[in-house]
């Protein structure tokens, strides 16, 4: 990265959800930001953890067995191949980690599959 990140204006710079834009690389992983709102698809990561950093707004991580509800400035990493399915009711704003040309949709794939944005 050449120059500071600020999320808040990249956030503000599109309007989709859950379609995860990069904002950064570090080693061999993607920093992104993603607004989320409604309920995304079930999905695991067979080969890497899941990264959650709520910026703004409130997150339910899904899993089988229980429900992890983050607000700001709390985290949560899904470990490797456990099934998930993020949802916010309202619109929330998160930041990701992950290794490059991971899926947002893990093995699920489908139409929601969104391409690395770098913005």
């Amino acid at each position: 990265m050449e120059d500071k990140v600020n999320l808040a204006a990249k956030l503000a710079s599109f309007d989709g959800h859950f379609s995860p834009k990069v904002v950064g690389e570090l080693n061999d992983y993607k920093i992104a930001v993603v607004k989320a709102k409604g309920e995304f698809v079930w999905h695991s990561h067979p080969d890497t953890d899941d990264f959650f950093l709520v910026v703004a707004g409130r997150l339910t991580i899904q899993l089988r067995d229980r429900d992890v509800e983050l607000g700001p400035g709390e985290l949560f990493v899904v470990p490797r191949g456990v099934e998930h399915c993020p949802k916010a009711d309202e619109e929330a704003h998160v930041l990701l980690i992950e290794p490059l040309g991971t899926p947002n949709t893990g093995d699920a794939g489908g139409d929601l599959t969104a391409s690395e944005e770098r913005i």
